[in-house]
């Protein structure tokens, strides 16, 4: 059976932010449990391990695993949080003398080159836009809202008998893009608050509140929320729903 670690469940700044004293990211300071790397997850099988983004704090978290390579890497959007390091794993490819495997969707494909020209000396770049199978994992992206910061992809793994769908960073999905949530086996969800008070128009990602009306639309099995700001507790016992629990930096989930 393969296994989804949760290797970053932060926000675009992470936990603890470097300038703030506030409850949790003092705590996370102290105990951890509140450390949040940005947003990334491994998923390990017998038939291959792959990543599925890569952000500034991609080294540590190949560290925390005793890892020294990554093979695969599959990318939902080209902002910093989700690429920054993207330069490290080349440069890993380069002393190494192998070759990564880069899988986004072409568009994110096309600004990530823009950014770093010099990734596909040392890699294999594929678009992903008609599917790819990654791990043994039918995969299919589709395009989401990301409200204020534009689009995002969300990305829908099928293997044998179990669906399930990564996705980090939307915001009022319309009914088109709530589409392929529904079937599913288990719903990573990017939810950066429980409840944010910033005006809609400038905010990016689902809140845990309205969260909680998209799953009462999809039905997943199972819902995970990730992508967490240091306004989350996870040793608050907020009022989720049903099989709603919050991601924690190292955390498995059998996929199966």
């Amino acid at each position: 059976m393969d296994t989804l670690v949760f290797l970053g469940t932060g926000d675009a700044m992470g936990v603890p932010r470097v300038y703030c004293d506030c409850e949790v990211c003092g705590e996370a300071r102290m105990t951890g449990n509140n450390r949040r790397y940005r947003s990334l997850v491994m998923i390990e099988g017998l038939d291959g391990d792959f990543l599925i983004d890569c952000g500034p704090d991609w080294r540590s978290q190949m560290e925390m695993q005793g890892m020294r390579f990554a093979e695969k890497i599959l990318v939902t959007h080209a902002h910093f949080d989700h690429i920054g390091g993207l330069p490290e794993w080349a440069d890993a490819c380069r002393w190494l003398g192998l070759e990564g495997e880069l899988y986004a969707p072409q568009e994110v494909i096309e600004t990530i080159l823009k950014q770093f020209p010099w990734l596909a000396k040392h890699m294999k770049i594929t678009a992903v836009d008609d599917g790819i199978t990654l791990g043994g994992w039918e995969i299919s992206c589709w395009k989401v809202c990301h409200g204020y910061n534009g689009f995002s992809y969300a990305y829908r793994l099928e293997q044998k008998d179990f669906r399930w769908v990564y996705c980090s960073d939307s915001i009022g999905l319309n009914e088109e893009e709530k589409k392929p949530l529904h079937d599913l086996d288990l719903l990573v969800l990017g939810t950066s608050f429980y409840h944010e008070t910033a005006e809609y128009s400038t905010r990016s990602v689902y809140d845990m509140q309205e969260a909680a009306l998209l799953l009462s639309e999809v039905h997943p099995v199972k819902t995970i929320y990730t992508h967490m700001s240091h306004n989350v507790d996870v040793n608050a016992d907020y009022p989720l729903p049903p099989n709603v629990v919050l991601a924690r930096t190292g955390m498995k989930i059998n996929l199966g």
